[in-house]
């Protein structure tokens, strides 16, 4: 029986840890997936102060013209929970902007609110 347990663990650490996966983003408001942070990053590429934006493994994206300090201490690996919050409403018809999305990193317990897009739906 001890060889046995020995023999398992020791294969075990022959095989490669799977990657994480990526949930799919939430459809529906209240539903909630869990990702990775893909990247943290300044809404405008290298442009200090012009806000804050993050992206997830699973395609979603969140964006403020805003410092979000919450993010600050998320990194590029980090566990979130991501939680659909709120639809646009009275869109034109292929534009999807707008979605709100509130992420809790699972690392720093640390949780953000943000749209997807810097523009509502029918926006600029």
């Amino acid at each position: 029986m001890k060889f046995a347990v020995c023999m398992v663990l020791a294969l075990a650490t022959l095989v490669p840890a799977l990657p994480a996966q990526a949930g799919p983003l939430p459809t529906v408001v209240g539903q909630c997936t869990t990702t990775k942070i893909k990247a943290v990053e300044t809404r405008l590429e290298g442009v200090a102060d012009s806000g804050d934006a993050v992206e997830y493994a699973n395609k979603g994206y969140g964006v403020s013209y805003d410092q979000v300090p919450a993010l600050h201490s998320a990194r590029a690996g980090d566990t979130v929970k991501l939680c659909l919050t709120s639809l646009p409403k009275d869109c034109p018809a292929g534009d999807d902007r707008g979605k709100v999305y509130k992420a809790t990193d699972m690392r720093t317990h640390k949780s953000w609110e943000l749209p997807d897009a810097e523009h509502m739906c029918g926006g600029a």
